[in-house]
């Protein structure tokens, strides 16, 4: 038995899986840690170890995959999603995918990361991008760390409520460095999770080794969640984009503070000083880490609560989003992230009619009342794919 965390980035096997996996106290292994106490393995495991028990697990089938892709797109409909961004899939993932696109049996957009693997390198460097209506392989998604929860981010200081640990980089900056070099003279696009300030600071000088200065490549951080001040400016100077998650901010909230202290969490989710960089900043929501409700995205950018409205006044509000740009967040910036808004992103004559109607407008209904607005129907290419129960 493997139970994971929320994130992907721990778990806690049973004594069946870890003998499965053949992992002993006192192992070791570049980023990750198998937790040992008192010399005995407690079954806790994160980033890197949690792979070991993964490796033994068998692959779902292709039936069950299909069947797993068409009830998430149905549930993206119903929440108002018309195109996804998924990112870390593997080359046969991505062909099953293309499979049932082309087959009409799913009609979600997809705009595909493909995993940081040499399958997926040795297959797709070579052909390029790949773009049909529905799909879109445009780049590659590597992890430089892991999450804040964990304690897996990679901090330039130890963690408050761990001393003596910083954290860690999955693999060597040598390995980031050379899949910089890789894609560069590719048009796919390098997206990279950075949570820790130490991580951040890594991808980007890596990334701006190899920009050489202002660009358009769109080569993205994922998360970017805590900042140092000295690194900020490095995003603007060399147009790099951080894609950012709001919920996180409001999910974190209750206990970032424990990991980062006082100090720190100053720059921790700093989406206004993001935004500043390069003028636009592409938000999701980050399911099923986060909820896969769009207006908890907004609620989170604007008003820095949780759905409680915890709390008064919102977390470090400083960088609260307005109205306007969270939608434009959520819109036309997510699709320009994905190198995709001459299609889509807003309703403009010659674009993709993907489109959902709300009963609400969320740059007028009172933030209190924001998480009642119902998804009437979703469109996707001027076909209605949802409709509210209600409504037919």
């Amino acid at each position: 038995m493997l139970l994971g965390r929320i994130d992907g980035h721990a778990a806690i096997a049973n004594q069946a899986a870890l003998d499965a996996a053949g992992i002993k106290a006192g192992q070791t292994l570049t980023g990750g840690e198998i937790e040992v106490k008192k010399g005995r393995l407690t079954g806790i495991l994160v980033d890197n170890a949690v792979r070991l028990v993964q490796e033994k697990v068998p692959p779902h089938s292709a039936a069950f995959l299909q069947k797993a892709l068409q009830s998430g797109a149905a549930n993206c409909f119903a929440a108002g999603l018309t195109t996804v961004a998924d990112c870390g899939l593997m080359k046969d993932e991505v062909l099953l995918i293309d499979s049932l696109q082309q087959q009409q049996q799913l009609k979600m957009r997809i705009y595909a990361l493909l995993s940081d693997s040499s399958v997926n390198y040795d297959y797709y460097l070579p052909k390029g991008p790949y773009r049909t209506d529905r799909l879109h392989v445009g780049g590659f998604k590597c992890y430089a760390d892991g999450a804040l929860g964990s304690r897996g981010a990679c901090l330039l200081q130890d963690y408050t409520d761990r001393p003596g640990w910083k954290g860690f980089l999955l693999r060597d900056s040598s390995y980031f460095a050379a899949r910089a070099a890789q894609l560069i003279n590719t048009k796919f696009q390098l997206c990279t999770h950075a949570i820790g300030d130490s991580s951040n600071r890594e991808i980007l000088r890596i990334y701006a080794s190899v920009l050489k200065g202002k660009n358009d490549r769109r080569w993205r951080i994922e998360h970017a969640q805590v900042v140092n001040p000295a690194d900020m400016n490095l995003f603007g100077e060399y147009n790099i984009i951080p894609s950012v998650q709001p919920t996180h901010a409001t999910s974190d909230m209750y206990w970032a503070g424990a990991r980062l202290g006082t100090d720190r969490i100053k720059h921790a989710y700093p989406y206004q000083e993001l935004l500043k960089q390069n003028g636009w900043l592409p938000l999701g929501t980050d399911f099923p880490v986060e909820d896969i409700s769009p207006l908890k995205t907004f609620l989170a950018a604007v008003a820095r609560t949780d759905t409680s409205g915890y709390p008064a006044g919102g977390f470090q509000p400083e960088n609260a989003l307005s109205r306007k740009e969270a939608l434009q967040g959520m819109t036309i910036w997510a699709a320009r992230g994905c190198l995709e808004e001459k299609s889509r992103g807003s309703l403009e004559p010659g674009k993709l009619a993907d489109l959902v109607i709300l009963d609400q407008d969320l740059l007028q209904v009172p933030m209190q009342e924001l998480m009642r607005t119902r998804v009437l129907a979703t469109y996707s290419g001027g076909e209605q794919v949802y409709q509210a129960a209600d409504t037919k």
